[in-house]
């Protein structure tokens, strides 16, 4: 008896043993895979098990939730062994949930290197001499340089819990593995957030205004000049920004058709690295002529402001395993530029990871497409952002351009969509999205 019970145990490590070397769990290629690749493979069982090394072929595929991302996103992937190089050689049954997956990515192209990826302890049982089900992992990675970038399988790991402790080690017999999955990154545009006031909106000819800003570069040197409108006036100024972004510096303006007032680094006025323009206007000091009355009133510039419908958005729900599009509106967004001068405004949105129970979804996920509308009679007209990714960068959701006079009423909309890895873990998930006006 005690030798029948030994043969056993020693056929049910077998199993096990094998069972590693080919799988680590039940879940089934994620809809949507990409191409399914064939490689070799080398197994080494563990010692104790007695089972020299196996030499098969796996095929795989490699998913990702985001083909097209910028850089700074992170993509979420999934390495899916969709059929392994081996059976269960014994006719043991081996047990469920005994097994963990872990393995390794390889990037290449516009950028190279590897990642970790890990399952979850997760397989059906499988019965003796029967087939391995497949099993995936999954990990990211942070894109750093834009092009296209491959991905392939690598080298995995199973580690199994049943009798004892093991791992069963298999790699690329002939590395790297043919490509599976490809994105093309492209360079993120960073959102401009330097900002300028006045110490005053308006002055007589010759008079100097204090400006002050933020968030310029640190230690920049940044010219404050006048506008005419779109033109440049000659009244100029220099200031050296600090080691905390911020500018303040005097600026005489004797220009008597100055509408407003720009700070901006470089040696030319650019939107990508300038602030305003800020409205001001030369006051109009001629002289009354003998006889006459000179009647003046004055029109009060107000503010730039905005106002949303809500607060909080319910996007859709998908199901355990599919993944794919959640998808909502955002509550709608009223902007009043009732501010009277040359400036226009730029609304932007920029949003966290969507973390949930146990997990997280990356903001590079979230995409929209943004709508808007200007009320009869604004001056200006709004034109809404490019559709596409948001993520922790941002992106532009509406704007208006600048011009001799700008102003106006206007609402802006965006179509939602969450791009849900299909195995993601089931609970709910959110995430802050920031509306910035400026």
């Amino acid at each position: 008896m005690a030798t029948t019970s030994r043969r056993r145990r020693w056929a049910s490590l077998l199993g096990v043993t094998a069972l590693a070397v080919a799988t680590g769990g039940a879940l089934a290629c994620p809809a949507g895979a990409s191409t399914n690749v064939d490689f070799a493979t080398h197994c080494i069982p563990p010692a104790v098990a007695g089972i020299p090394p196996i030499d098969g072929t796996t095929t795989a595929a490699i998913t990702v939730d985001n083909t097209a991302p910028k850089v700074g996103d992170t993509v979420t992937v999934t390495y899916t062994v969709v059929k392994p190089a081996a059976s269960n050689p014994t006719a043991i049954a081996l047990p469920a949930d005994i097994m963990t997956p872990t393995g390794k990515v390889t990037l290449g192209g516009a950028q190279t290197g590897s990642f970790t990826v890990a399952g979850p302890k997760k397989n059906d049982p499988v019965p003796g001499n029967g087939a391995f089900p497949s099993f995936s992992m999954t990990g990211t990675f942070t894109v750093t340089t834009p092009g296209a970038i491959t991905l392939a399988p690598g080298d995995y790991n199973i580690h199994t819990s049943y009798i004892l402790e093991l791992d069963t080690p298999c790699t690329v017999t002939n590395p790297p593995a043919p490509v599976s999955e490809t994105v093309t990154a492209t360079a993120t545009t960073p959102v401009n957030t330097r900002a300028i006031s006045l110490s005053s909106a308006s002055g007589n000819a010759g008079d100097s205004v204090t400006v002050t800003g933020s968030n310029f570069t640190p230690g920049a040197t940044v010219t404050l000049a006048g506008r005419s409108g779109s033109a440049q006036t000659a009244d100029k100024a220099t200031v050296t920004a600090t080691s905390a972004g911020t500018i303040s510096g005097s600026l005489t303006v004797n220009d008597k058709t100055t509408t407003g007032i720009v700070a901006y680094e470089g040696s030319a006025w650019s939107a990508d690295l300038g602030a305003g323009p800020a409205a001001y206007v030369v006051n109009d000091t001629t002289p009354v002529p003998p006889g006459s009355q000179k009647l003046t009133t004055t029109v009060k510039a107000g503010s730039l402001s905005m106002s949303q419908a809500g607060d909080a958005v319910g996007l859709s729900a998908v199901d355990f395993g599919k993944g794919g599009a959640s998808t909502g509106a955002l509550n709608t967004v009223t902007v009043q530029d009732f501010r009277g001068g040359p400036a226009g405004w730029s609304l932007t949105g920029k949003v966290t990871d969507f973390t949930g129970p146990g997990a997280k979804i990356d903001a590079g996920a979230l995409s929209w497409t943004p709508a808007c509308a200007t009320k009869a009679g604004s001056p200006s007209t709004c034109v809404a952002g490019s559709a596409g990714t948001v993520g922790s960068s941002g992106a532009t959701l509406a704007s208006t351009p600048d011009g001799t006079v700008t102003g106006g009423q206007f609402t802006v909309d965006a179509g939602l969509s969450l791009n849900v890895p299909a195995f993601t873990p089931p609970g709910s998930y959110s995430g802050v999205l920031t509306l910035t006006l400026t």
